[in-house]
């Protein structure tokens, strides 16, 4: 059989090449290509590099002593898996240089064994010891396979995201072979006054300098460019769509009557802090435009996030309108409703709830009610935007804890009236900018202080020695007539952890430390129905302790809750215990948080973040550099664009950049249909495939 000949190729190299034509790209490695997302040549300049290791500093093996900490690039010439008596498996190999050879030691990870082979060049960066010798422990290695090592010093290596087939070196030389044919066809797509004000480079000089770059700082400033650019792109969206739905949602024009408002600010008995006075303020601005609110209001555990919803409700009740609250669960609509009715006393107006267990013959009358034009307000569960619930003049509604709900519930109460406002709420703290990444659809509202008065919850870390004293602790709050929970990571023990589990410590503690105490246990397997009539006993006294998992981090004031024991802490993110521990210190007794159990030194580090401080913003800003941002939105988080490059956490200084940067583009183009900005609207159209439906042009 004759053999295939090989497609011609291309004399004249161009961006939209596809990569099969690229030389050292064969049919195999083209799909590996395109499993990365690359598809043509252009595509293989946005395939960053995601580490680099400096070769640049390179050291003779012969100069390393015990102690240095040394970057060296040698030859193996020999290697083998050691056991220990403990049952330890080593993999080690040995290294020459020029200069000399060295052991290195890689304990635990006898799999290498199949990944490096004798003859291979790897660099090895780590510290030195003694022990039977020089001896080098690797933080980082990079196998460079056979290539001479003479050609390896003096450089930064780019380490690429590989895949099955096609090894980061493959993909390095590969860019190399092309990356000097490449560069030359790339245009400047961001306008020039932006780039410079940006203080970032142009995006060919950003391209050479994360595929080649001559020291790792360098290398640092082209990708900073790369991730201003994701950034000013995802602003811009943000913008520009935030601008057609004003345009699009005519909304209710409210008129600040300051009469039940009023009312309700002279009869309250607290003073409004300073965020919640600035925040009604923008809700009500919004409120009495003529376009639709759609505002998030976020702010730490007990920052007093249900009274500024209750201004805007009073607000839309005083010009004739319906106003709704929803909450993720029927007991924190209960307490909203109880709260509510005290605060709205002296107003001679009764909140309505509906709620799935609310009895037959009530939630007909709140409907009847609600089917009227009659300006009401009514607090409720998910039940408000079930097919029974019809409301004849909805003007405003609240959701809180948004990120409970899923997209469609929330929408679905959103479209119970003709273009109501809508507030969302949430008890998730994160900073500012991070938020206006995120959210940057939204208007954004922030409670940022605390209530005067609230006492801050003391909080420790105690090693497993002292769990004898923990539960005494615990007792003697218990015999003051305080109530407390227990919290576990797991429901039930498990052969693959020694974790210990909520349902089996609950025998434990209620046959042991705690027989005499009134116990329950509540976890996400109980029920619902259950689980509400257990925080209903454990609201009214009938339960001294509550064994548990984190179904309590979303849960009702008790005030009378005044410890918060967490076993396992290092199971659970900063912002996870910070909603754990903000279920106490709910009322005037001093109140405690204790973290209890043997972790790491790395963990108690992170720890000790959370103990010593109360600040759910901080908390978030350290949970999120260490863990990412994960699940912490919730289904919120579907839809907004993943960052490749930019981290909006830890690039915040350069998201603020960009998103000035977008507000001053649209400003004076909000179509992008300036000539000028014909590149970027087709970059734009490129890496967002819908994005050129808000505009007009393209």
């Amino acid at each position: 059989m004759a053999p295939v000949p090989e497609r011609p190729r291309p004399q004249r190299l161009f961006l939209d090449t596809p990569v099969t034509y690229l030389k050292g790209v064969g049919p195999a490695r083209a799909e590996a290509l395109r499993r990365l997302g690359i598809v043509t040549a252009g595509d293989l300049l946005y395939h960053v590099p995601h580490r680099y290791e400096d070769a640049s500093t390179v050291a003779p093996i012969s100069s390393l002593e015990p102690g240095m900490h040394g970057t060296v690039i040698g030859t193996v010439v020999s290697k083998g898996i050691i056991p220990t008596r403990k049952g330890l498996r080593i993999f080690q190999a040995v290294l020459r240089d020029d200069s000399g050879m060295i052991e290195v030691s890689w304990p635990g990870q006898p799999f290498l064994d199949r990944a490096i082979t004798k003859g291979d060049v790897l660099l090895v960066t780590g510290n030195v010891r003694f022990f039977h010798g020089r001896q080098l422990q690797p933080r980082e290695y990079v196998n460079l396979g056979d290539e001479a090592s003479t050609t390896m010093g003096g450089r930064v290596l780019s380490v690429y995201p590989a895949t099955e087939g096609l090894s980061f070196k493959q993909i390095r030389a590969i860019v190399d072979a092309h990356l000097d044919a490449l560069l030359p066809l790339v245009v400047e797509y961001l306008p020039s006054d932006i780039v410079r004000a940006a203080d970032v480079p142009d995006i060919a000089t950003a391209l050479r300098m994360v595929h080649r770059p001559a020291t790792i700082a360098e290398a640092m400033r082209g990708r900073s460019r790369l991730a201003f650019e994701e950034l000013f792109f995802v602003h811009i969206l943000h913008q520009r769509a935030k601008e057609l739905a004003r345009e699009k949602r005519t909304g209710i024009t409210f008129t600040n009557r300051r009469e039940l408002t009023t009312r309700l600010r002279e009869s309250l008995p607290f003073q409004l802090t300073g965020a919640q006075v600035r925040s009604v303020r923008e809700i009500f601005a919004d409120m009495c435009s003529d376009r639709r609110m759609q505002r998030l209001l976020q702010g730490d555990v007990g920052s007093g996030k249900t009274v500024v919803a209750l201004f805007a409700a009073l607000l839309a009740i005083e010009n004739g309108y319906q106003a709704a609250i929803m909450a993720p669960t029927e007991l924190l609509a209960e307490q909203h409703r109880e709260s509510m009715t005290r605060l709205l006393a002296p107003l001679n107006i009764e909140p309505l709830l509906i709620t799935g267990s609310v009895p037959s013959r009530e939630r007909k009358a709140a409907a009847a009610k609600l089917a009227t034009e009659e300006p009401v307000l009514v607090v409720g569960t998910h039940a408000l935007v079930q097919e029974a619930t019809q409301f004849a003049n909805l003007g405003f509604a609240a959701i809180d804890e948004q990120h409970r709900f899923g997209v469609e519930q929330r929408k679905a109460l959103a479209a119970k009236g003709t273009f109501p406002d809508v507030l969302l709420m949430s008890a998730t703290p994160i900073p500012r900018s991070l938020a206006l990444t995120l959210y940057g659809e939204l208007d954004l509202s922030m409670l940022d202080e605390r209530p005067p008065g609230r006492k801050p919850v003391t909080t420790g870390l105690r090693r497993e020695s002292g769990r004898a004293r923990v539960l005494q602790f615990v007792d003697r709050q218990i015999d003051l007539g305080r109530q407390g929970y227990i919290v576990y990571p797991v429901i039930e023990e498990s052969e693959k952890t020694d974790l210990k589990a909520a349902t089996t410590m609950f025998e434990t503690l209620a046959g042991g430390a705690f027989a005499h105490r009134r116990l329950a246990l509540l976890h996400g397997r109980i029920p619902s129905d259950e689980r509400d009539e257990i925080m209903r006993r454990f609201r009214d006294r009938e339960i001294d302790l509550l064994v548990a998992t984190t179904v309590i981090e979303v849960g009702i004031d008790i005030p009378n809750a005044t410890v918060m024991l967490i076993e396992h802490p290092e199971r659970f993110g900063l912002s996870q215990l910070h909603q754990l521990r903000g279920r106490v210190g709910r009322g005037a007794d001093e109140s405690y948080c204790i973290l209890l159990g043997d972790v790491s030194p790395e963990v108690a580090e992170r720890l000790q973040i959370f103990v010593r401080t109360d600040d759910g913003f901080e908390i978030a800003r350290e949970d999120l550099r260490m863990r990412g941002m994960g699940d912490l939105f919730g289904e919120r988080q579907s839809g907004v664009p993943t960052f490749r490059i930019a981290d909006p956490l830890r690039d915040e200084a350069l998201s603020e950049s960009a998103r000035a940067a977008a507000e001053k583009l649209l400003a004076r183009d909000p179509d992008l249909a300036k000539k000028e900005n014909a590149p970027l609207r087709r970059v734009l159209g490129d890496r967002y495939a819908k994005s050129l439906e808000l505009f007009r042009v393209g």
